[in-house]
């Protein structure tokens, strides 16, 4: 079997996602199986993670300065070998577009590789994104505002199409139908693809989950297989994070800095 993400694997890591296929568990997510290409810069707030120019993860600009992704995406990576690169459409293309940034710190929220909860990581630039038509910044939800089961939602990112097919250079998108009530752990949203085998996949996660104009999940993992049809999609729950966000990227004094109540967040 063929893992699609891009970035450096770790052995643990691959027996865990294979142990996951076989066994019907977790796996890291999040590429789109069964989606469709998106329209080129139609979802401007959409961030390519990069490593030696190869795309491994996806992630969500939340401030001119900063983007928000999910932690297992750099969790044990040196973060200074990441590019973040805002307005890309084609990956395989060089559009003029683009912006590229560094990684200046990294804010964690008590990430736990092991159940994938609180999957997610905020991540600092080396400099303030300029906002144009094919840059801007994401709309998020309330804090505690999440979504509610049967609400249409648009997943997207890069990757593979599928467990054994190649990856796009263009930006997919899918629609997905939230049904959290079938989560094995409630404290995620869950979304899935009625009626056919259509869902995210390896190679992309960290891209956002996009409800009624919101950024209300990222990719975080699959279980039984890309697009099984059967086992929902699962996402970190934005709408939870929301004071622990605010806190890193609107914080009193101007100087960022993690959550006084999470002693697990790291800035480097």
């Amino acid at each position: 079997m063929t893992l699609s993400c891009c970035r450096p694997t770790s052995l643990a890591m691959v027996t865990s996602v294979l142990l996951a296929l076989l066994l019907g568990g977790p796996a890291l997510a999040s590429e789109i199986v069964g989606g469709r290409p998106a329209r080129p810069h139609a979802w401007p707030f959409m961030v390519s993670l990069q490593q030696r120019g190869g795309h491994f993860c996806g992630a969500t600009l939340i401030a001119p300065n900063f983007v928000m992704s999910a932690a297992h995406c750099v969790n044990g990576m040196n973060f200074r070998l990441v590019q973040v690169v805002l307005g890309a459409h084609d990956l395989r293309q060089r559009e003029a577009t683009r912006q590229v940034f560094r990684v200046r710190r990294v804010f964690e929220n008590g990430f736990d590789p092991v159940n994938l909860r609180n999957d997610i990581v905020i991540l600092q630039l080396n400099g303030s994104a300029s906002i144009n038509a094919n840059v801007q910044v994401a709309r998020l939800p309330a804090q505690d505002r999440g979504v509610g089961n049967g609400t249409r939602c648009l997943a997207m990112g890069w990757g593979q199409l599928g467990t054994h097919r190649p990856l796009p250079s263009i930006l997919q998108e899918l629609n997905v139908t939230v049904v959290t009530s079938r989560c094995n752990n409630r404290a995620n949203v869950c979304t899935l693809v009625r009626r056919r085998q259509a869902g995210i996949c390896f190679g992309d996660s960290g891209g956002p989950l996009v409800c009624n104009g919101l950024v209300q999940g990222i990719d975080s993992y699959i279980r039984g297989g890309c697009g099984s049809g059967f086992y929902p999609d699962a996402f970190a729950p934005v709408a939870q994070f929301i004071n622990w966000i605010n806190s890193i990227i609107r914080p009193a004094g101007g100087h960022p800095f993690p959550h006084p109540r999470d002693p697990a967040s790291r800035t480097h």
